[in-house]
Parts: C-alpha cells; sequence; structure tokens
C-alpha cells in the first residue's frame, strides 16, 4: 500500500479531496486514478493556523510505499497540484517511487485533524500536532481522514504506515524518534488488511519482534466463519493465525453518531 499527501491548506470537509479548497475536479480525478491502485490519497496542513489565501502557492506532496523492506518515502514540491496526474498510480501502489521527488529523511507524522469528518479528530487531534509540530518541525502534519476516528487522536507513521489510537504528545516523540515498532496503542500496519494487521501485531506481541521490515503477511484466507493468516518471518519461521470477528454491543463510531453494533477482529490462537 501507498500513501499520497498532498498539501492543501483551508478548511476541509468530510470527503475533503472534493470538498475542500482543492480544484473539485482534480481531487475527483485523483479518487478516480488512485481507486483500486493501491495509493491512498489525503490531504495534510501545517498545523497550528491554516488560512488558504486563495492564490497560487507551492505545495509539498509526500508519496509513501509501506511494504517491509521494500518502504520509502519520498517528498517534491509543486507549483500545481495538477502535476499529481502525471503520477503512475498502479506502479506506486505496486512499489515503485515512478520517479517521484527525492527520497525524505526521517519519518512523517501525520495526525488526523478532519474535524467535518469527526469533530472528536479536531477537538482532540488539533492540539497533539500543535505541540508536535512545535519541537519536531516539519516532519507532524495534520491530515484528513485517516480511519479508526472513534481511537482520536489517531496517526499514521510513515514509510511503514503504522497506525495509532489515542496518540498523545509523548507518544508522538517516540514514534518519531524509535526506529522500532511501537507497539503500545498501535492499530496495525496499514500494508496489510484488516485480519493481517491484527495477526501480524499479535505475532509482534508473542515474539517480542519490534523490527518494522522482519515480518510480512499473506493473503488471509477466509475459512467458514474465521481468517487464517499466515505470519512470516525472513528467518524462515512463520506462524498461522487464526482470527476471528466479534460483534461488540452498540457505540458511537465517532463523535456524535447513534451507536451501532461494531466488529472488531480478535485472535483466537497462533500455531
Amino acid at each position: 500500500m501507498a500513501w499520497l499527501c498532498l498539501e492543501q491548506p483551508g478548511p476541509w470537509g468530510a470527503d475533503a479531496l472534493t470538498a475542500s479548497h482543492l480544484d473539485e475536479g482534480l481531487g475527483a480525478e485523483l479518487v478516480a486514478r488512485s481507486a483500486g491502485t493501491g495509493v491512498r490519497v489525503v490531504l495534510i496542513r501545517r498545523p497550528g493556523r491554516h488560512p488558504d489565501r486563495h492564490r497560487p502557492t507551492p505545495r509539498r506532496v509526500f508519496l509513501a510505499h509501506t511494504a517491509p523492506g521494500r518502504s520509502f518515502l519520498r517528498t517534491a514540491t509543486l507549483a500545481d497540484p495538477k502535476q499529481l496526474l502525471d503520477v503512475d498510480f498502479a506502479a506506486a501502489g505496486a512499489g515503485s517511487p515512478v520517479g517521484f521527488g527525492a527520497p525524505a529523511a526521517g519519518r512523517l507524522l501525520l495526525v488526523c485533524t478532519n474535524g467535518r469528518r469527526d469533530v472528536c479528530c479536531a477537538v482532540r487531534g488539533r492540539p497533539v500536532a500543535a505541540e508536535l509540530a512545535a519541537a519536531h518541525g516539519d516532519v507532524v502534519w495534520e491530515a484528513t481522514h485517516l480511519g479508526g476516528h472513534r481511537f482520536a487522536p489517531t496517526a499514521l507513521l510513515l514509510p511503514t504506515g503504522y497506525a495509532y489510537a489515542g496518540v498523545d504528545a509523548a507518544l508522538g516523540a517516540e514514534l518519531l524518534a524509535s526506529p522500532e515498532v511501537v507497539l503500545p496503542r498501535c492499530r496495525g500496519r496499514s500494508t496489510w488488511p484488516p485480519a493481517g494487521q491484527v495477526a501480524e501485531l499479535a505475532v509482534r506481541e508473542l515474539t517480542h519482534t519490534v523490527d518494522p521490515d522482519v515480518l510480512a503477511v499473506r493473503d488471509p484466507e477466509r475459512v467458514e466463519d474465521e481468517w487464517r493468516v499466515v505470519v512470516a518471518h525472513e528467518d524462515g519461521r512463520a506462524w498461522r493465525v487464526t482470527v476471528v470477528e466479534v460483534e461488540r454491543p452498540a457505540r458511537p463510531v465517532s463523535c456524535g453518531a447513534t451507536a451501532k453494533p461494531v466488529v472488531e477482529h480478535v485472535v483466537t490462537r497462533i500455531d
């Protein structure tokens, strides 16, 4: 999986690519071109005040691929965001940098602050993003919807693609400093589908494996009412993880939303 992160100041709507000050036609085209390619497009902006002055300004863009052992983070500054239409989305999703920009050193931390999607993301996320940016500079950005907003503040660490819940300034600083996978409050690596994310984290916790590049998830297999996932280590070891979907009691999935049942992936066995 790859993430394409486009700087867009000003307000964001619930579906930010087509409901912001980004040209609506361009946003719709980016959605269409990225569909089915393994590339997810998000908007980013600097923490703090972010007025859109409605005049052309250079935009920072980041492209990250999250596959273990093949992850990369690249950046470019574009005079016009329409230049993104030149990106080969299929190649980017497959793990090729497609000649995009230049390597970016270190990590990038995105904190979801999309209040029109979920007000909790703005209320809880923006202060965290601001505090982290004040301490760590332009490796911290506000981002549009990252998923799992009921766990706000949420964050995504690139290029590894690990997602985190309940992020505060201390955890954010640890994520930016540690070369290892930080397991507390980790929601999984966005590289994998949900059952694979849960299985990989379970193996990491069982084996105390924190190197981000040594575990890979093979395609989860659905067998009757459970998932069977193989998590393989680069040293040849492998674990077969059984994951089931459990329906939890109804609860709001976002601030102010009506409560509804939530399905959770749960590991029941590791062989």
